[in-house]
């Protein structure tokens, strides 16, 4: 595996804040920061025809993973791409229902359908993601990191088993309850396909990786340690083997309560949504994670004032010393105004300056 330890965005901010080294600046991105709430996107976008060929068109996804740091020179890029393009090269057919979001034509409805999964190639199911990945990285200023990402086996299974956006998770949860050891191939399976996403986007480029478990709030702690937790530490146990030099984020949103347990599994960073105190974060995890977060999106949708204040409220939050990202605590809305992430951009860059040694 080769990984670039001494390359210029090895000094950069966010890389440096991910290893806890001190900084002259929080750094700050955005999740979502390149979408629909920027009029450059929607260009793109509607010039594409649809999401997938958006996603994956390598020179489409370049150019909506670049258009953020153009705008704002955020201190890290993040992949455009989509958590359920993994399952998707799995064979389960995703598409977009206007006004109802992803679909799968084929979702899983068996114990039958879980064992016959492939495990995807990812540099030929899903070349055009590494072949992005390159595009990015050769495009991007050469000291701005480049963030991989993929989402977590619990999340996506949500979508692939309810074969689609859900608000109970009923047959998902269900899956977990009544056939736990056709549940755990299934985390097993997206763990290990998970990371080998993961570590070829490594090797096309990125700098970072971070595992989005968005729906990891709706399980009981014992389902979530079972089933989405010890899922998320196999991809970490895996990246870290194959990746030693690259960073990698845990976000599990609604997770508050399990950050310890997400800090044992030896991921670099957690991201910490707007319910949990990065404060209380910090004295729980201590100096074994970097904490990244946490404004709530809905912030931006104010007045440049609220913003402001708001924004110098997380940073207060975190306080002083090493280790703190700058991000929304979900991410970016469609319905907020480009303006406003200017204001939250500059408050954070003017409140958080600070000399170094």
């Amino acid at each position: 595996m080769t990984e670039s330890t001494h390359s210029p965005r090895h000094d950069s901010r966010f890389l440096k804040a991910l290893r806890r080294e001190p900084v002259d600046r929080t750094p700050i991105w955005l999740m979502r920061q390149a979408g629909r709430y920027l009029p450059e996107y929607r260009a793109v976008r509607a010039r594409a025809g649809d999401f997938l060929t958006l996603a994956g068109t390598p020179e489409l996804a370049c150019e909506v993973t670049l258009q953020p740091i153009r705008r704002y020179d955020f201190d890290a890029a993040i992949l455009f791409s989509d958590i359920l393009i993994l399952p998707h090269e799995m064979g389960l057919g995703l598409h977009f229902v206007t006004g109802e979001g992803p679909r799968f034509h084929r979702p899983l409805d068996s114990v039958a359908a879980i064992d016959k999964l492939p495990r995807p190639d990812p540099n030929d199911a899903t070349g055009y993601v590494m072949d992005a990945v390159r595009m990015i990285r050769r495009e991007l200023p050469a000291s701005t990191p480049l963030i991989g990402f993929a989402g977590s086996p619990w999340t996506v299974a949500t979508y692939m088993i309810e074969g689609g956006s859900s608000k109970t998770f009923s047959r998902a949860k269900r899956l977990l309850l009544q056939h736990p050891e056709a549940a755990e191939r299934l985390m097993t399976h997206l763990a290990e396909s998970t990371a080998d996403y993961l570590v070829a986007q490594v090797a096309a480029g990125a700098d970072a990786l971070m595992v989005f478990d968005s729906w990891g709030g709706a399980l009981s702690p014992e389902l979530f340690r079972r089933f989405s937790l010890n899922s998320m530490a196999r991809i970490v146990e895996r990246v870290r083997a194959e990746c030693p030099a690259t960073p990698i984020i845990l976000f599990a949103k609604g997770c508050g309560s399990q950050l310890e347990a997400l800090a044992d599994t030896g991921c670099t960073a957690l991201g910490v949504d707007w319910t949990t105190s990065l404060a209380d974060a910090r004295a729980r995890v201590g100096d074994r994670v970097a904490l990244q977060g946490n404004l709530d999106p809905t912030v931006l949708t104010t007045r440049p004032d609220v913003i402001a204040a708001e924004t110098e409220k997380v940073l207060a939050d975190f306080g002083d010393g090493p280790g703190h990202v700058f991000n929304l605590g979900h991410g970016i809305t469609p319905d907020v105004d480009p303006e406003h992430v200017q204001v939250l951009v500059d408050t954070v860059r003017r409140a958080s300056e600070r000399p170094t040694a």
